[in-house]
């Protein structure tokens, strides 16, 4: 099950459209979903996530926390919708399109993908905007 949360006041357009997009993206991974909350928050409200949980003092746009392996998908995403938007007029894109960008960079970190290292890093870019394309394509 997938499962949308609201922290402020913002709201997903169609959220059977997103779903059905984040189902597309793990069974492409050969994943199976357990379990996933999107929670949509404030700048303030992942600050204190990230400092409680991860010991770093700064604002992201996307923090996950995976309850299971990397075959299935049981966790929860909180995004910032705050750094979407400014990361979306610093980047001169749709904050639609950083949007999703930023749900699916969260869910391939819960599929075991990882932004540290340089090739780690452009194997996430390449990855995200594979499932960037999933997004309007009819199965």
């Amino acid at each position: 099950m997938i499962e949308f949360h609201y922290e402020l006041d913002f709201r997903l357009p169609n959220e059977a459209d997103y779903i059905h997009w984040l189902t597309r993206i793990i069974n492409s991974e050969d994943s199976f979903l357990v379990d996933l909350n999107y929670i949509f928050c404030s700048d303030e409200y992942l600050l204190e996530i990230n400092k409680e949980h991860l010991n770093h003092d700064y604002f992201t746009d996307v923090i996950s926390f995976q309850y299971a392996d990397n075959q299935s998908i049981k966790g929860d995403i909180f995004i910032s919708i705050d750094r979407v938007e400014d990361n979306a007029k610093d980047l001169g894109v749709n904050s639609d399109v950083e949007l999703r960008r930023v749900m699916a960079h969260g869910l391939l970190h819960l599929l075991g993908f990882k932004d540290k290292a340089e090739d780690d890093i452009k194997e996430m870019r390449l990855k995200e905007n594979e499932k960037l394309d999933m997004f309007h394509v009819e199965q």
